[in-house]
């Protein structure tokens, strides 16, 4: 069992709460070194992790992708699943508020200056219980406005995007074009022009009833949310498949909206100046209530 000792120190409200290797610990000792790999160079993996009611919603299925996304990188982790889903509900329990977001990182550690990850032998993991908004609840009713990034998303033989590594450079890029242009959001393609994924959520779009979603080989991270809106459809009765699309799809499409941890499910109103028929429309606005019941229902 981990050695978990909360500190002795006040939180307030607006304070975010961190666990960092066995310890919950002051946020002025939530650090990490200058020498981490992690920091130097990206080099480590994550996961975003939405708390509700004071418990974590399908923690378990985060820490399979966690251990997952490590042992492609040959990152050991120094806990194990059970030790990890301890320290999350630890986290929470000394988080100010019952519902927020965790992010759960594990970095190469401290080491020299070069990328040999072979010479880093102590890997660094902290969980950080913080809000998160990632839009406003104007454009959650309304819609976002997304638009289609100059910025491509790495393809598979590049990086497999079932690895939720720290580098999220690429994903950077395309959301200060998203921010320069004035939208909510950017969309990425893969280096064939095929729409990939959010630059920090999956995408689905409904042409003719039936709901539609880039398969993870095109470039889409395997989403949690993402898969938990697939269960839904077929629970619903709501045709879905995974399947390549371009930008016309998106263009074209009567609906569309992003799935995400931090993002939940957020309807799509204008792609790239295009005004989407239906926004909020009746697929989204089905699978939206179902997934408030299943989180009601889960935690």
């Amino acid at each position: 069992m981990v050695d978990l000792t909360i500190a002795d120190h006040k939180l307030t409200a607006a304070t975010p709460v961190c666990w960092r290797n066995g310890y919950i610990v002051p946020l002025e000792q939530a650090t990490v070194s200058v020498f981490d790999h992690g920091l130097l160079y990206g080099d480590g993996v994550f996961e975003g992790v939405r708390f509700y009611n004071g418990r974590a919603f399908r923690l378990q299925a985060h820490l399979e992708r966690l251990f997952l996304s490590a042992r492609a990188i040959a990152l050991s982790i120094p806990y194990s699943i059970e030790q990890l889903t301890h320290a999350v509900i630890e986290t929470i329990s000394a988080a100010p508020e019952i519902n927020g977001y965790l992010r759960l990182v594990v970095t190469r550690g401290p080491g020299p200056l070069g990328i040999d990850p072979s010479r880093c032998h102590s890997p660094v993991v902290f969980i950080v219980a913080d809000r998160l908004q990632l839009v406003s609840e104007r454009v959650r009713s309304e819609g976002a406005k997304v638009i289609i990034a100059a910025t491509r998303r790495l393809g598979a033989d590049g990086l497999d995007p079932r690895i939720k590594s720290l580098n999220y450079l690429n994903h950077i890029l395309a959301r200060i074009e998203a921010t320069h242009a004035g939208a909510d959001e950017a969309i990425l393609l893969n280096s064939a022009g095929r729409i990939a994924e959010g630059s920090a959520d999956n995408i689905f779009i409904v042409q003719r009833g039936e709901l539609l979603t880039p398969p993870v080989i095109e470039g889409a991270l395997d989403g949690i949310t993402r898969q938990v809106v697939l269960e839904l459809a077929e629970k619903l009765g709501i045709k879905a498949r995974e399947i390549q699309l371009a930008p016309y799809d998106l263009f074209t499409a009567d609906e569309c909206f992003l799935t995400g941890t931090g993002a939940e499910l957020i309807p799509v109103g204008y792609a790239d100046g295009r005004k989407i028929p239906e926004c909020p429309g009746p697929i989204y606005s089905r699978l939206a209530v179902a997934f408030r019941e299943l989180v009601n229902q889960e935690v």
